[in-house]
C-alpha cells in the first residue's frame, strides 16, 4: 500500500504540467530549477479518492486504519532506505553539502544529511518528500479515519468533519504556497537526510492525523458554540501564521513591492535586510505562534476525555520553542552584531509582551 502510495504520488508529479521555478542562489551562484505542481496533484487525488469512497463506495478507504501499523512501518522502512540512499549517494564527486552534515561523525551526518540538494535526474528529491507524498497523505488518512467512522456510525460527526477541514486546509494552503518553501532553512540550509525523510514521510502523516485516528473510536459531536469558538481559534491562528509567512516571502522577493513597502528593517553587513515591523516587529518567529494555534484547535474537538489528542499541541510547543533556539543560534552565527541589534529592536521570541 505505502509503495504504491509513493509510486501513485511521484507518477502524477511527473505527469501533470507544473510552473518550474527557480531556487535561491546556491553556494556558489548557482540556482536550481524546479518544478512545482503539488496543488493539483493534491486536488486530484482528494477528488479520487473522496469519489471512489463516499462517493461510489468501489474503494474501501476504511482499510488504512485497519493496516495502520503495516501501513506505518512500512513508510519507517521506507525512509531508513531512503537515507540510506541519501548518505551514499552524498560522496558522489561535486555534491553540494550542508554545513549541519559534514561534522564527519558518521552517526550525526546520517541522520543530518550531507547532501544539500540531492536529485534523481531533474526531480529535487528533498523539495518532493517536503510536500508531496508526506503532507498529502497527512489528508488523505483523515479522510479515511472519516471514512472508517462512517462506517461504523453511519454518518460522521461534527469533531471529525472539523478536524478534516482544518488541516485540509493547512495541506491546501502549504501547496497553493509551494513556492515559497524553496526560500525555507529546510531547502536552502539543512541537508536532506534521515532526520527529514523520517519526518516528511512517516512523521507527518502518521502522527499528525492522531486526531482523526483517535475520533474514530471516540466521536464527539460538538455544540454549536464549541464549533464556532474552535473555528475562531482555528482562523485567528491562519490568519497570523499566513499574514506573517506571505509578508516573509513578499519582503525577500521584493522589498519595494506595495504590501510591504511600509516596512521598517535594519540593514546587515551581510548586504540582506531584518524586518522590525509589521508582523516581525511582534515577535522574531511570530508565525510559529499562529502555527501553534491552529495546532491546539486541531485537538480541542477531540474534548477532554483524554490528553492522547493532545500529543500534537505539546510535542508542537517543544518543536517550535527548540526550533526557535536552534534558528536564534544560526542567525546570531550568520549576522553577529547584527542580530543583537535586531533582538534588541525586536525584544520577544514567540508571543508578544510575554516570551
Amino acid at each position: 500500500v505505502f509503495l504504491g502510495w509513493m509510486g501513485a504520488i511521484l507518477g502524477l508529479h511527473l505527469a501533470l504540467p507544473g510552473r518550474h521555478v527557480e531556487g535561491v542562489k546556491l553556494q556558489g551562484g548557482s540556482r536550481l530549477m524546479y518544478k512545482l505542481n503539488a496543488l493539483p496533484v493534491f486536488l486530484l487525488v482528494m477528488a479520487l479518492i473522496g469519489s471512489l469512497s463516499f462517493g461510489t463506495g468501489l474503494l474501501n478507504l476504511g482499510i488504512v486504519y485497519d493496516r495502520f501499523v503495516s501501513i506505518l512501518t512500512a513508510s519507517v522502512a521506507f525512509s531508513c532506505v531512503l537515507s540510506l540512499y541519501l548518505y551514499a549517494s552524498s560522496f558522489k564527486k561535486g555534491a553540494a553539502l550542508a554545513a549541519e552534515g559534514t561534522s564527519g561523525h558518521l552517526v550525526y551526518d546520517f541522520f543530518m544529511g550531507r547532501e544539500l540538494n540531492p536529485r534523481v535526474g531533474s526531480l529535487d528529491l528533498k523539495e518532493f518528500c517536503e510536500l508531496y507524498p508526506g503532507l498529502i497523505g497527512w489528508a488523505a488518512i483523515n479522510l479515511a479515519m472519516a471514512y472508517k467512522q462512517y462506517q461504523g456510525l453511519g454518518y460522521v460527526t461534527n469533531g471529525m468533519v472539523m478536524v478534516n477541514v482544518f488541516q485540509f486546509i493547512y495541506v491546501l494552503d502549504a501547496l497553493w504556497y509551494e513556492p515559497s518553501i524553496l526560500t525555507t532553512m529546510d531547502i536552502t540550509t539543512d541537508g536532506f537526510g534521515h532526520m527529514l525523510a523520517f519526518g516528511d514521510l512517516t512523521w507527518v502523516p502518521f502522527t499528525y492525523c492522531l486526531q482523526a485516528r483517535y475520533m474514530v473510536t471516540h466521536p464527539q459531536d460538538l455544540s454549536t458554540l464549541a464549533v464556532a469558538l474552535i473555528t475562531g481559534l482555528n482562523f485567528l491562528g491562519y490568519w497570523v501564521f499566513r499574514g506573517a509567512n506571505r509578508q516573509k516571502d513578499t519582503f525577500r522577493r521584493n522589498p519595494n513591492h506595495p504590501s510591504v513597502k511600509h516596512v521598517k528593517y535594519i540593514n546587515t553587513q551581510r548586504g540582506t535586510r531584518l524586518m522590525v515591523s509589521g508582523w516581525w516587529g511582534l515577535a522574531r518567529h511570530i508565525n510559529y505562534t499562529g502555527d501553534w494555534l491552529m495546532g491546539l484547535a486541531w485537538c480541542l474537538p477531540c474534548g477532554f476525555r483524554s490528553p492522547v489528542p493532545y500529543f500534537y499541541a505539546i510535542y508542537f510547543a517543544a518543536l517550535l520553542i527548540h526550533r526557535e533556539g536552534r534558528d536564534n543560534h544560526s542567525c546570531r552565527q550568520k549576522y553577529g552584531k547584527d542580530w543583537d541589534k535586531y533582538c534588541k529592536l525586536v525584544p520577544y521570541r514567540l508571543i508578544p509582551y510575554l516570551y
